[in-house]
């Protein structure tokens, strides 16, 4: 049964907020893309500027971002989102932790794309969950991710142009072959959806020999992907531990780099 999650979460408020400069580049090119094939994809509005009560909570280190880009949907789904309504710790997000510890830019009942947060707040890498509950390395920040979203939405949209006015397709058909297009794009990949290759697998270590300090108490195992590239994969559930793997949890430290499984 799912855990419900309180709308106003007890966030962190040590951590820097992001500057809206540092992802100003990546903004204006997803409002163009959006303007540009505005039969196919929307822009959800910012906090700052939605006109509807939105009941989303997002971390205040985001707060400049979140002010002004709620997400992205494209034939009406939504494919990033900076405005989570409600929190679960099921599914994908299982072996998580508190919901404090992340925020999901992209979910589905089976799947998501994470934010990482340090035990300040401060947002760090993006990852990728399959139905595997396996993480895999997305993006090093949030700014990465936003570009690499958007490389995949400019295709996807580009393909989606080329099969004609949506006026004149068939409304399921066109979701159906938007949805695939961003799983081609981006999703399968982060998503555990095809081939896994041995060599991007970091392994979880045992925290006595693994070097790192200043783990969180009750460190049960550890992986280091501070020098890892985007693709690198834990599977949180490859891990000899005491009791069951589904009751372990994840914090993350060193921006999101650093994943402790912790006991339940």
């Amino acid at each position: 049964m799912s855990t419900p999650m309180n709308s106003s979460l007890p966030w962190p408020t040590a951590a820097e907020v992001l500057p809206l400069a540092s992802v100003r580049p990546v903004l204006d090119r997803l409002a163009s893309l959006v303007n540009t094939h505005e039969q196919d994809a929307a822009a959800i509005p910012g906090l700052a500027v939605t006109e509807e009560e939105v009941a989303a909570d997002p971390p205040p280190a985001l707060e400049q971002i979140t002010d002004e880009l709620g997400g992205v949907k494209v034939c009406g789904l939504t494919m990033l989102t900076l405005q989570i309504e409600d929190r679960t710790d099921v599914g994908p997000y299982t072996l998580l932790g508190e919901a404090t510890s992340f925020y999901p830019l992209y979910e589905t009942p089976d799947a998501a794309v994470v934010l990482a947060l340090d035990p300040d707040g401060t947002p760090g890498a993006v990852y990728g969950i399959g139905e595997d509950l396996a993480l895999q390395l997305a993006a090093p920040d949030l700014g990465a991710y936003l570009e690499r979203f958007a490389a995949a939405l400019e295709a996807t949209l580009t393909a989606l142009a080329e099969r004609g006015p949506a006026a004149e397709d068939s409304e399921d058909a066109r979701t159906d072959a938007a949805e695939q297009l961003m799983d081609q794009h981006l999703f399968a990949e982060l998503l555990g959806m095809t081939e896994i290759d041995a060599a991007t697998e970091v392994p979880l270590q045992d925290p006595a020999s693994s070097g790192l300090s200043d783990l969180p108490a009750g460190t049960l195992a550890v992986a280091d992907l501070r020098d890892a590239t985007v693709g690198a994969r834990v599977d949180l559930m490859e891990v000899d531990v005491p009791g069951d793997p589904l009751e372990t949890h994840v914090a993350w430290s060193a921006h999101g780099r650093v994943i402790a499984l912790l006991g339940g």
